[in-house]
């Protein structure tokens, strides 16, 4: 039988982060759960295809069950999420697919599970004609972002990732993109084993110890036979393979449908590598001034994902007077939100308006929520997470019904699934614009003016000075 598991939502007296919204009674919650049901299942199917989402059921539970779970779970809970307390009083909840097991094929329920959780951020540099600030045109929001969470201490160092290599659909530079993740998980890279979390790799590890047990835990997957010795070597060898397999399923397509008929943002707009990259970093360093962008495969789920997170095309900076447009219509005409499907209802009608790819403003409160409602889309994908179940698979049992993936001395039959659907707040938008500024100030203050020495002596000559009298 398929493993579910439960999403409660959380209560109104928690504590808020900028965007999140909380609810007071049980028509509320229950109102709540719905829309991301309906979200799920009537938009987000269409972008990523059948096989890619699931998109849950609501039930409801005796309360005093709920209490009991909530009590038992709480030790387990990470820290950042211990100030939200767990809605424990409407008795709804989620009952979703457990996503760390195949979701496709019963046969292999009884055998081990490797599942691979990978958070991809935002895979694109803005082409927007909107963006004021250049360098928003050279390096990607994820590796200037990096330096702000070092310097705000939420990293204790930045990661070699960059999200335009997976994206880029060249093996190489995919293949560095995530060895880079796996050097630096943050919150970007889970793995479990048999549904229980064996790497997520903390600030504060030691990533060669990391390795080197992750290493044992994946041994029997990829070397069944026990053909390897212990050692660096043989971690090596198996990180290698592992990266080829997440690789090759990220690349694969295992659902036939085309994302609904929205028509497609080109991928060629905007240049296609990241200025900070490592990977690219290296390449000057050789002596090399271009990459290589193979392209991604139009039906694989990173391409559909990329296509929905480029529904922002106008960048934050364009889409801030567009949101504030509708605000001001709101203001005049409160009683308008329902009829604009702000808070919903998430249904087939909500997804027509999204078919419009138009940026020619013709100064109508129609074109402006038609952007922001695009814009919400575009960063609930730019924030979704992959799942990459994989399970043993013997010769005989592969068929051209079962996506299968090859490695040196084995085969996997695996499945592609995608989470963390639910659609981004309208009311996170002026967060996201002052965010967007802070991110850019200080790497342009921080990081490239420390790259050039004329940036670097502006923003001094600019820095309040203290002027000190001595006696003479």
């Amino acid at each position: 039988m398929q493993r579910f598991v439960m999403w409660l939502s959380l209560c109104s007296h928690s504590s808020k982060s900028p965007g999140d919204v909380f609810y007071n009674t049980q028509k509320e919650i229950l109102h709540h759960l719905q829309n991301i049901v309906d979200f799920g299942k009537h938009v987000m199917k269409q972008f990523f295809g059948e096989n890619y989402v699931h998109h849950g059921e609501i039930i409801q539970l005796p309360l005093d069950f709920v209490r009991q779970l909530c009590l038992k779970i709480q030790p387990e809970r990470p820290e950042s999420r211990c100030d939200k307390d767990m809605d424990t009083l409407s008795g709804y909840a989620m009952c979703l697919p457990n996503l760390t097991r195949l979701q496709t094929y019963r046969f292999v329920e009884h055998r081990p599970i490797l599942c691979i959780e990978i958070k991809p951020k935002c895979g694109f540099i803005p082409f927007s004609s909107h963006v004021s600030q250049e360098i928003k045109h050279k390096v990607c929001r994820y590796c200037m972002h990096q330096h702000l969470k070092v310097a705000n201490g939420k990293w204790k160092r930045p990661s070699k990732y960059c999200p335009l290599d997976l994206f880029s659909g060249n093996k190489q530079r995919m293949h560095f993109a995530l060895k880079s993740l796996l050097q630096e998980a943050q919150n970007n890279l889970k793995i479990f084993k048999n549904g229980e979390l064996i790497y997520g790799c903390k600030d504060d590890q030691d990533c060669v110890s990391d390795w080197n047990e992750l290493a044992c835990h994946l041994k029997p997957f990829f070397f069944p036979s026990n053909g390897l010795v212990s050692g660096p070597h043989c971690t090596r060898t198996i990180v290698k393979e592992l990266i080829h397999v997440i690789t090759m399923t990220l690349l694969s397509s295992t659902d036939a449908c085309r994302a609904g008929d929205m028509k497609t943002v080109p991928v060629s707009q905007g240049r296609s590598y990241c200025e900070a990259s490592a990977f690219n970093k290296e390449l000057v360093r050789n002596g090399k001034h271009k990459l290589e962008s193979s392209g991604l495969p139009r039906g694989c789920l990173l391409y559909k994902t990329l296509q929905a997170q480029m529904l922002d095309m106008l960048d934050i900076e364009g889409l801030y007077p567009l949101y504030s447009r509708v605000e001001q219509y709101l203001e005049e005409f409160p009683e308008e939100r329902s009829t604009l499907q702000i808070d919903g209802p998430y249904n087939e009608a909500f997804y027509e308006k999204l078919l419009d790819l138009s940026t020619e403003d013709d100064g109508t409160v129609a074109f402006a929520l038609t952007k922001v409602q695009q814009y919400r889309i575009a960063m609930t994908a730019k924030d979704c997470s992959i799942m990459i179940a994989l399970s043993p698979c013997l010769q005989d049992e592969c068929s051209e019904q079962r996506p299968v993936v090859l490695t040196s001395k084995s085969r996997f039959t695996f499945s592609v699934s995608v989470l963390d659907l639910d659609l981004k707040p309208y009311e996170s938008i002026p967060h996201q614009y002052k965010l967007d500024g802070k991110i850019v100030n200080y790497y342009l203050k921080n990081v490239q003016a420390k790259d050039d020495p004329v940036m670097s002596n502006l923003f001094k000559e600019n820095e309040d000075c203290t002027l000190v009298l001595h006696k003479v």
